[in-house]
């Protein structure tokens, strides 16, 4: 599809409805948008290709944007395939065309394609700026934003941040209207959460700038409102939680963990009025329990024991919450076993081990199936919680 995001400035990039998983991993109820644009001035610039799924409408797209005329620069803010796949294909389309990147793009691109760039490669730093005739391109690089690579540039007159990664979402151009913040944040959480303070980094070159209208790679053109995105990144990078309340995340082999789960959610209920979350970690959507994670200023974990250890998608969540640097939130733990109590142990030990982590009160031991003394022990656990 082509639209145009200012009279000069046309969106070139294409929805994949029908793709299940990004990377392999996370789940797409509606798909994803691969998002490519061109600036037509005295010179073109063409701002990255995209995924090798959709080669021919991108093609088409910029061939009907063009004109028939031809690009002068293409820009590769970032070399992940979803966006850099028709790099070669371009080149060799276009063989005047100047490619645009910085020293560790020209560095990593011979890793994906074999192309001679030595006569036709632009490399910029930070703040060089390209000039297209009555538009600007001033780049930054966002190193871990998150590619080592990865760069933003902002067009001076029109104040456009093509952001690359940062600001994306998962689900298609053309979705319906929705929460911006929910898919935004499990995007966000599980591909750039491991990375805050580049995203710090980021954001503070971008204070500086004058910013009308947001480009990302991926998801909606943001126009109105950018202080709210914004602001939501900023506290996304910080490892602040966004939410006042407590997520409730339980891993349940036969059911009783479950009803200890449920037992917990029915008391909290009835002792705050703060947001309260649960989730079954068999049987959801991982990412979106580590965006939950992230999101609540509280969380209670509740697994059995298994083979001397944790309940593996018990396991398998504080694995993820790791390699996503979870830090700087309350954590209660309740753990269930029938002969050999282990999970408790696992689970301490794992948010012990991450940064400003603290653990509320002491660990709820269950035997088996929730019975009258463990559900008092739910109840000062849940108060604990709750005055942490």
């Amino acid at each position: 599809m082509i639209k145009d995001v200012t009279e000069n400035v046309k969106y070139i990039g294409a929805d994949d409805p029908e793709l299940e998983l990004f990377e392999s991993q996370y789940h797409l109820p509606e798909g994803m948008c691969y998002n490519s644009y061109v600036i037509l001035d005295e010179k073109i610039a063409v701002l990255d290709t995209i995924d090798e799924r959709k080669t021919d409408e991108w093609f088409d797209n910029l061939d009907k944007a063009l004109g028939g005329r031809k690009p002068d620069y293409l820009v590769i803010s970032h070399l992940e395939p979803d966006h850099a796949a028709n790099i070669a294909n371009a080149a060799a389309k276009y063989p005047e065309m100047k490619l645009v990147g910085n020293a560790k793009t020209f560095a990593m691109l011979p890793q994906f394609f074999d192309i001679d760039v030595e006569n036709r490669k632009v490399v910029v730093k930070e703040k060089d700026s390209l000039d297209l005739g009555g538009h600007k391109l001033t780049f930054y690089t966002a190193p871990m934003v998150h590619w080592p690579e990865v760069m933003v540039c902002f067009e001076e007159t029109e104040k456009i941040l093509f952001s690359a990664d940062a600001f994306g979402k998962f689900g298609v151009m053309d979705a319906e209207p929705d929460d911006w913040a929910c898919e935004a944040r499990r995007y966000y959480f599980n591909i750039c959460g491991k990375y805050g303070a580049q995203v710090q980094g980021l954001l503070k070159k971008a204070a500086a700038l004058d910013i009308k209208t947001i480009c990302p790679l991926h998801g909606p053109i943001l126009t109105e409102n950018l202080s709210y995105y914004i602001g939501l990144y900023d506290t996304w990078s910080k490892y602040e939680a966004e939410t006042d309340g407590i997520f409730i995340a339980y891993g349940s082999i036969h059911g009783g963990t479950k009803k200890a789960a449920e037992k917990l959610y029915e008391i909290l209920s009835a002792k705050t009025d703060k947001k309260i979350s649960i989730s079954d970690l068999s049987r959801s959507d991982m990412h979106e329990n580590i965006e939950d994670a992230f999101r609540y200023s509280k969380m209670v974990m509740l697994a059995p024991s298994y083979d001397g250890g944790l309940f593996p998608p018990a396991a398998d969540f504080i694995n993820l919450l790791k390699s996503k640097t979870y830090r700087s939130r309350k954590v209660a733990l309740v753990e269930n076993f029938s002969w050999a109590a282990s999970a408790g142990r696992v689970m301490k030990e794992a948010f012990e081990g991450m940064k400003d982590v603290t653990l509320i009160g002491d660990t709820v031991s269950i035997k088996s199936t929730v019975k009258p003394a463990d559900i008092e022990r739910l109840e000062a656990l849940a108060d604990a919680v709750i005055n942490a």
